[in-house]
């Protein structure tokens, strides 16, 4: 007897956010300001949070006025904690005078943390993966 036997598994895409602090996750679910050094300190971009099934998502993009240099995030929350959370997905930056003006894509687990008093949540894998240089993506709170 042939036939086709289908087996599903549960991918990573599937799970559900875990939160492990409700306020956390309150602070998150929602539009803010999204930025890249490089891009600009002073017109910044915009990242949204959307919860979809229990999983949380989030996608923004900034972008240079006048220039093509920009940053643009795109992925769903793995995990929420009180000072971080974990994203899993891709984080592209275009910087004109970095990896020679090239697009450079960083994919994969990242994790975003609120050190001392500051306002926003700052990617931790700093390191620009295609030139020596320290980039800081962060994401501001509301």
């Amino acid at each position: 007897m042939g036939g086709l036997v289908l087996v599903l598994g549960f991918s990573a895409f599937g799970q559900k956010t875990v939160v492990n602090d409700a306020k956390a996750k309150a602070m998150l679910v929602g539009r803010h300001r999204f930025s890249l050094q490089w891009v600009s300190w002073d017109y910044f971009g915009t990242a949204t949070v959307t919860l979809k099934g229990g999983v949380l998502y989030l996608k923004g993009e900034q972008k240079q006025r006048g220039g093509t240099d920009f940053v643009r995030i795109d992925g769903r929350i793995v995990e929420i904690n009180a000072k971080n959370f974990v994203f899993d997905g891709t984080v592209t930056t275009q910087v004109s005078h970095i990896n020679g003006g090239a697009p450079c894509e960083r994919s994969g687990q990242m994790t975003f943390k609120i050190t001392g008093s500051r306002r926003y949540w700052r990617l931790a894998e700093m390191n620009n993966p295609c030139e020596a240089v320290t980039d800081y993506v962060d994401i501001f709170f509301r």
